[in-house]
């Protein structure tokens, strides 16, 4: 078998002079912020007495990124990459993509090793087979205005029960389908009576300003976008069941580069550390990162609170399986996923 430095250079070979493209403007705020941390429970525990022998055969670790999450802003602050230098780890970052779907298809063919997604899109990658486990997990905020139905600001639309009849853009098996079902649900209102439009975000914005659809179930950062800059409003306010956000990892990776899994997600419980100190600093980052107006940056920043990554303790692993069932007892899925057989070595 390749050790892992032939296979970083075998990878190099193969894949030289390939660049995944990627669409703008998406999200998932992460789509890697992640939550509620405790010093026996981070990260950060987790990185201790690595002799130099396994740190160089886990030199490399490959992290994949949307726009507008944390780790965007950390590959510009740079901090990250100077860390992990110190512990002879060196990052290269691979993105942006436009969605969850297209990072976890880097994941998938061994052009990332890591990457931030919402709890529905990366279940339902686990439940299709996809060699990836759950690194760390971002608890859900009840708070959080990060996720919203919009419509446009014309609309008669001023409930959840004005959508019966009406068309509402989701992303297909991702946090808007989840959304949207679970606000019917919430509002007794029949599933079969909305019409779900599957269209990914860059087709869904102009969709709704156009008129072709009547509501769009989205996060941010396109929830300010189209507020601040095109004048959609929300019909709801915060999520009725909000999910975790899940640090996925490729299974090889977490099996042979276990030091470098650790150290990377330790290096990222620091930038969102950092980020919730500094807010402002962290909305500048954002708004370049976007190339969005600071305004809309700023708001963006504060509708998605404070961040964390943490390891998945036992609740946190009972509450996503309560979302695996759900979307197996709403078809999103169509096999039931353990999700405490998906929790990758170095969680454990």
């Amino acid at each position: 078998m390749l050790n892992q430095f032939q296979q970083f250079l075998f990878s190099l070979l193969q894949h030289s002079g390939q660049r995944l493209s990627a669409l703008v403007l998406v999200s998932s705020w992460l789509s890697l912020g992640i939550s509620g941390c405790t010093s026996t429970n981070s990260a950060n525990s987790n990185v201790t007495n690595v002799s130099n022998q396994t740190q160089e055969k886990s030199s490399v670790i490959r992290l994949g990124y949307q726009k507008g999450g944390l780790a965007p802003i950390a590959r510009q602050r740079g901090e990250l990459d100077r860390e992990l230098s110190t512990q002879n780890i060196k990052v290269e970052w691979t993105g942006p993509f436009d969605r969850c779907a297209s990072l976890l298809q880097a994941i998938n063919a061994n052009k990332s090793d890591i990457g931030g997604c919402g709890d529905i899109p990366g279940i339902s990658a686990i439940a299709a087979g996809q060699s990836i486990c759950i690194g760390a997990v971002q608890p859900p905020r009840t708070d959080s205005l990060a996720n919203a139905i919009l419509v446009r600001g014309d609309s008669s639309i001023r409930k959840p029960a004005d959508l019966v009849g009406k068309k509402v853009a989701v992303n297909q098996g991702g946090a808007g389908e989840q959304l949207l079902l679970k606000v019917l649900e919430k509002e007794k209102i029949p599933k079969e009576k909305v019409q779900r439009v599957y269209l990914g975000p860059i087709d869904a914005a102009p969709a709704l300003y156009q008129g072709t659809v009547d509501a769009w179930a989205v996060w941010e950062p396109y929830i300010s976008i189209a507020q601040l800059e095109h004048g959609a409003r929300r019909i709801t306010t915060t999520h009725p069941a909000p999910g975790y956000s899940l640090m996925l990892v490729r299974n090889e990776a977490a099996t042979q580069n276990p030091v470098a899994v650790k150290a990377a997600l330790s290096a990222l419980n620091q930038e969102a550390q950092w980020l919730n100190g500094h807010t402002a600093e962290a909305a500048g980052f954002l708004s370049k990162d976007l190339k969005i107006a600071p305004a809309v940056a700023k708001q963006v920043t504060l509708n998605q609170g404070p961040l964390q990554i943490v390891i998945p303790s036992a609740t946190d692993i009972v509450n996503i399986q309560k979302s695996a069932d759900w979307m197996l007892e709403q078809k999103i899925i169509t096999k039931k996923v353990d999700i405490a057989a998906a929790v990758c070595p170095t969680a454990k």
